[in-house]
Formats: C-alpha cells, sequence, structure tokens
C-alpha cells in the first residue's frame, strides 16, 4: 500500500533539482531573456505560413496512384489581388478529390480529407473575405488539368502566398 510519505519523498528531490538549476537561470535577466526567446522562437517559426499543414499534406498525396481526376488549375502566376480566390479554387476542387476518393476508396483519403480541414480553418482564423475582381477568374475558367499537375500548382501557390 502506498503512502503519503512516499509521494513526498519523490516529489522533494525533483523540486530541488528544478530549484536548483531552472530557477536559479530566471533569477538573473540572461535566464529570462534566454527563456522567452526559447519559448518564442518556436511559435514564430511554426506560424509563418497558415498553409503548413495542408503543404505537408499535399506532399504526402502528390505520388497518389489511385486518384485519377481531371481538375480545374489556377496558375501558379496569377495575380496577387486574385490570391485568395485562387486558394478557394483549389480547396474547391479538393472537395472534388475526397468525392473521387470515398467513391473508389483511395488510400490516401484522410490526408485529402486533412487537406480541406486545414483549409477551412486557415479561411475561419484569417477572416478571408475577397470579392471577384474583374481580373480574377472563376474555378470553371481554369483549364483543366490531371491530378499531378494539379498538385504541383497547389503547391506552386501556398508556397508563393508563405513567403
Amino acid at each position: 500500500q502506498k503512502t503519503y510519505l512516499d509521494s513526498v519523498c519523490l516529489q522533494y528531490p525533483l523540486y530541488r533539482l528544478l530549484n536548483s538549476h531552472c530557477f536559479r537561470l530566471l533569477k538573473n535577466g540572461m535566464g529570462l531573456i534566454i527563456f522567452f526567446l526559447c519559448a518564442y522562437v518556436p511559435k514564430t517559426e511554426a506560424g509563418h505560413c497558415k498553409w503548413a499543414e495542408v503543404l505537408k499534406d499535399l506532399e504526402r498525396i502528390k505520388t497518389s496512384k489511385d486518384i485519377d481526376v481531371s481538375l480545374y488549375t489556377a496558375n501558379a502566376d496569377e495575380d496577387v489581388k486574385c490570391q485568395e480566390l485562387v486558394m478557394r479554387c483549389f480547396f474547391l476542387e479538393t472537395e472534388v478529390i475526397l468525392h473521387e476518393c470515398s467513391i473508389k476508396n483511395c488510400s490516401k483519403t484522410q490526408d485529402v480529407w486533412n487537406i480541406l480541414k486545414n483549409g477551412n480553418e486557415s479561411f475561419k482564423k484569417n477572416k478571408l473575405t475577397s470579392k471577384k475582381s474583374g481580373k480574377c477568374k472563376e474555378c470553371e475558367e481554369y483549364e483543366e488539368k490531371n491530378f499531378t499537375e494539379f498538385v504541383q500548382n497547389f503547391v506552386k501557390v501556398i508556397q508563393r502566398d508563405c513567403k
């Protein structure tokens, strides 16, 4: 039977270890600077690109052999003012991929679902609300391309947006 004393005996050495090394650093200015840099840098690195998770999933699906669809594919060099509408078009076409995968039971269905989920989260977080301008095309105005070309252009558009 465990006793309260056993718990105290384990906690005291841990307290001494933390108190001697970690907290001593925080008592001086340099320790505080290091602490804040360590806490801040990973967040800025991870938050650099709002589409980072989508990009990872695109890398997973780009070599899929069981996805065989033609999709309206925006060009990576579209006008910057149309960037959000181009992204929305890619996500609409990704819904087509998901539909095809559900019919054919593709091996990458979960990755396609993740692209849509993460893309929708990014749109919500950033409250993107662009309206169609005269220069921007509707999705159906783009040329239909095979799955491989679609993914390549999608990746290029994301990379352009993340710069």
